[in-house]
């Protein structure tokens, strides 16, 4: 086993450079880049939890510490079955990495720079050029590019980028030595523009120019390098760099080659090897399902020839790398000429001319290479020309990273998140998520009781999600599966769950997020403001603050950018609901930052607006449900349909959600406004839990407020409540606050509405002369102040004080008569039908017919004998 850090974190098998692998989590890669980079030394465990979290570790670091360097193990023995346990040994205080000097390639690296400054201070300039030349060779970048680094890492990395710029001008001068200045002014050039202050680059450049006859710019190169050190920092350059332009000037020969030194020649050009290339990492042994996706891939692969290939895209965490991985094992007698891995962004984006370098050196070329492009895609296609060889191309951004290659007559699958704009030649295979059954394949558990299927839909069916869920397990043995499907099911706990399985899931869903235009993250982070279940387009447009047709492409957009599922198919190819998956939804709430909706800003506005709009439609359907109950009437618009019960019924969960926001948010009156509209559905239903949580949140609203009307609709629905209960004692304390809040208020239609209320308890308490002198009065404001519906609920408590009365069943079915009328007025059909089942049995009763076993004494409440007080 090898490892790379002069550039992007990389291990390999020896051999087997071509294929490395690289941790996808970046807290992995700086826990392993650290060890690295202080190979066979002990790092305490508080250096690399400052590494990691600088001076603001989270309560958990050292617990978190542990679980990362147990995923660091088991990423190598992944690579190397047991070399975890035996590399990466646990060291009071901390951790070790133990290597050979030759695995790794910043011990190479100083080895050969010292063995090469030894031989250039010997003037084996030879050795020298040659040994300095392979040091410089290791380096592919920055240290440790694409990995987070923190304190240590910074100081090592500038004592290495010192080192390496070292290295670099002892080359120079051993080349220079050897006569090859022709052939270095290119790279002098390039060193010297990239290091302005460097005088002995300058030097060198200086005399490559001058041995190559060019004594004029040798001048100019020392111009612009005392302009920049006069500029930069005020001084004159040092005297051996001036002593070196007194030398050109005068035409000193002694600068020319030295004795018995002929200019180099140039290097042969590079030769085109024809082995077979098997440079494909091993297919991944967790892979599972998939079965109508690798049948299409091989007949995708079958059908290939030069200039195409596959383009298979997907969300982040669908599992592409391992499909087609998986594909490209099973596809080896379809191209006898091998099948090779390559991947575009090995912690960083490699351009066209780095892919055509790497692929060349996948089919055993060497350097020197040539810089120009054009050259390089005349070798890659001399390589590719009558050969049957399929190119995995992986994390591909962009079409110009792979186009080359394709126009250079490579066979490719190319691996991208979205399908690159103008990539041409490719046959396109989209992957979804896995069904059920390959969900629970993934996640190797029996689904006996269903908690696999539940874990599978909270994990939306990746398979990226799936494996951390499963890692979980194995990481918390003392954790159930049903323990594992509760964590899963609560917002707050989901992705903190499954980081216990992959410590760095969120920054991997993270990435498809940050791919986004700004203008898509913006409304992604506001649709998490919505409701968890499926929206509208209607609460779209609300969050988003744009016209339903502009919030309707924006929609489609987040779609087009796996941010967004669509949850109904609507006209036009478009959708009529969507839903953020169960794992974006909570990286939206956290997106919006740790002051969320409570300070002012766009969250705050937003959730407004959906508040808003959801009370307006709750409002149309409370409306539609008991006309005349509500304090305000709503307009009714034809938004909601003819069945508001059905609305109500699918708008449940999400209006209780936009109440608790509301009242979270401090938002008092929209919490109240949703509370009322909610109370004629849930008093329909008997849905008492919800009932009184609904009122209680209301009441709370209302004394914020110092509402005492709404203070009054509060106790009385709660007493309404306690009465249809049965807890009659209970009900008249709640009436009897609610009316002196009506009085304060000075709400006479709720006061006549809180008296038949008070009227109903007397009645069932048996107390008839206070049941009547309460309704008596109830009649009389509700008619003075023309509530209908207030008279209308007097006349039926009236009608059943009526029945309770020797003789009374004339006068109650005159009251129940002038009910109907009332109830007609309103247009409420449910008052109307249970009006006229009331009558019904009234006539029955006064004709001699067998009574009902009980009396319904609101719509929907029977009592089957007298309530218990209390």
């Amino acid at each position: 086993m090898k490892f790379r850090i002069l550039g992007p974190l990389e291990l390999y098998q020896d051999g087997a450079e071509d294929t490395p692998l690289t941790p996808g989590a970046a807290k992995l890669r700086v826990v392993l880049g650290t060890l690295l980079a202080r190979v066979n030394e002990v790092v305490s465990a508080d250096r690399l939890i400052h590494e990691l979290w600088g001076d603001l570790p989270p309560r958990t670091a050292a617990t978190t510490l542990q679980v990362y360097v147990s995923h660091v193990r088991k990423f190598l023995d992944a690579a190397d079955p047991g070399y975890g346990r035996r590399a990466l040994l646990t060291r009071a205080p901390g951790y070790l990495m133990r290597l050979d000097p030759d695995q790794l390639d910043l011990t190479a690296f100083e080895r050969l720079h010292h063995t090469g400054r030894a031989a250039l201070a010997a003037e084996d300039y030879e050795q020298a050029g040659e040994l300095l030349h392979s040091a410089l060779a290791l380096w592919r970048g920055e240290l440790l590019a694409g990995t987070p680094l923190g304190p240590m890492l910074e100081r090592i990395a500038s004592r290495l980028g010192e080192e390496r710029t070292t290295a670099l001008e002892q080359r120079f001068r051993a080349d220079l030595q050897l006569g090859r200045h022709a052939e270095l002014i290119a790279e002098l050039q390039s060193a010297a523009a990239e290091h302005p202050l460097r005088e002995e680059l300058h030097g060198h450049l200086m005399v490559a120019l001058y041995r190559a006859g060019r004594q004029g710019d040798a001048l100019q190169a020392f111009t612009e390098v005392r302009r920049t050190l006069v500029r930069e920092l005020a001084v004159e350059p040092g005297v051996p760099l001036r002593t070196l332009q007194r030398r050109i000037l005068a035409a000193d020969p002694e600068l020319l080659l030295p004795p018995g030194v002929t200019a180099g020649a140039p290097a042969p050009g590079p030769r085109l090897p024809r082995q077979v290339v098997e440079a494909l990492p091993p297919a991944d042994p967790a892979f599972a399902g998939r079965t109508a996706e690798l049948a299409r891939l091989a007949e995708l692969l079958t059908e290939a020839r030069d200039h195409t290939g596959v383009l298979l895209t997907g969300a982040c965490g669908v599992g592409k790398t391992a499909l087609a991985l998986a594909a490209a094992h099973a596809a080896a007698p379809l191209f006898p000429d091998g099948r090779a891995y390559l991947d575009l962004h090995p912690g960083h984006p490699l351009s066209a001319e780095e892919a055509l370098v790497r692929v060349l050196r996948l089919g055993g070329m060497h350097d020197p290479l040539p810089a120009d492009p054009a050259a390089l895609r005349s070798l890659v296609t001399q390589l590719l020309r009558g050969r049957r060889l399929l190119l995995v191309l992986d994390h591909v951004a962009g079409a110009d990273q792979v186009q080359p290659l394709l126009d250079a007559g490579a066979i490719a699958l190319v691996v991208a998140r979205r399908a690159p704009a103008g990539l041409r030649g490719l046959a396109p295979l989209v992957l979804g998520v896995l069904d059920g059954a390959e969900a629970r394949a993934v996640l190797q558990l029996p689904d006996t009781d269903g908690e696999a299927a539940a874990i599978a839909e909270q994990c939306d069916h990746l398979p990226l999600a799936l494996r951390a869920a499963g890692a979980a397990l194995v990481a918390r043995p003392h954790w159930t599966t049903a323990t594992l499907a509760e964590r899963l099911r609560g917002e707050r706990t989901r992705l903190a769950t499954l980081r216990v399985g992959d410590p760095d899931l969120s920054e991997r869903l993270l990435t498809q997020y940050q791919d986004a235009p700004g203008e898509q993250q913006s409304a992604f982070r506001l649709l998490g403001l919505l409701p968890a279940q499926p929206f509208e387009l209607w609460a779209a447009a609300a969050a988003l603050d744009l016209p339903p047709e502009e919030a309707e492409l924006a929609l489609e957009a987040l779609v087009h950018a796996d941010l967004l599922r669509p949850a109904g198919a609507g006209a036009g190819g478009l959708h009529d609901r969507y839903r953020l998956p169960a794992l974006l939804r909570p990286l939206a709430v956290e997106l919006l930052g740790p002051g969320g909706t409570s300070a002012s800003g766009p969250a705050s506005a937003a959730l407004r607006r959906i508040c808003r709009a959801y009370a307006e439609r709750a409002a149309e359907a409370d409306e539609l449900i008991t006309p005349g109950r509500r304090s305000q009437p709503a307009a009714v618009t034809g938004r909601i349909g003819a069945r508001p019960l059905d609305w109500f019924a699918r708008e449940r969960r999400a209006l209780d959600e936009v109440l608790r926001a509301a009242h979270a948010a401090g938002l008092w009156a929209l919490a109240a406004d949703l509370a009322e509209s909610l109370t004629g559905y849930l008093e329909t239903c008997a849905a008492w839990a919800d009932w009184e949580r609904v009122q209680r949140l209301a009441l709370d609203a209302a004394d914020r407020l110092a509402d005492q009307g709404g203070r009054a609709r509060a106790l009385r629905s709660l007493a309404d409540l306690a009465w249809q209960q049965g807890y009659l004692a209970t009900a008249e304390d709640l009436y009897q606050q609610a009316r002196q809040a009506a009085a304060r208020a000075g709400d006479q239609r709720q006061l006549g509405r809180i008296l038949v209320g008070l009227g109903d308890v007397q009645l069932g308490l048996g107390d008839r002369p206070r049941a009547t002198a309460l309704l008596d009065l109830a009649l009389a404001v509700s008619t003075e102040h023309e509530d209908t519906r207030g008279r209308y609920d007097a006349l039926r408590a009236l009608a059943l004080l009526a029945l309770t009365l020797p003789g009374g069943a004339a006068l109650a079915e005159r009251r129940l008569t002038e009910c109907l009328e009332l109830a007609r007025r309103l247009r409420d059909r449910r008052l109307d039908a249970y009006t006229r089942r009331i009558l019904r049995d009234v006539r029955a009763d006064r004709a001699g017919e067998p009574a009902a076993p009980g009396l319904e004494v609101r719509p929907g409440v029977w009592r089957l004998a007298a309530a218990t007080p209390g």
